[in-house]
């Protein structure tokens, strides 16, 4: 599943979604690698998401968000 599927989210800007009116995720690059910052309560916790194995984790925390959300 792609992050754009995701009806709850909506991207304001490229890569930079929001759950309501709260920042939920974000990317960006720091040197040859791409992170993304998932808000997990009011604490951010990063994410290496390069590879394809570091995608399907963070996919599945961000599911994991996204219910305590909605609950």
């Amino acid at each position: 599943m792609e992050i754009r599927q995701y009806q709850s989210l909506k991207e304001k800007k490229r890569g930079i979604f929001y759950w309501k009116s709260n920042a939920f995720l974000h990317f960006h690059q720091d040197q040859d690698q791409l992170f993304a910052d998932l808000r997990t309560g009011s604490d951010w916790k990063r994410f290496p998401v390069s590879t394809q194995l570091e995608q399907e984790t963070f996919l599945a925390q961000v599911e994991i968000e996204l219910q305590k959300q909605d609950a």
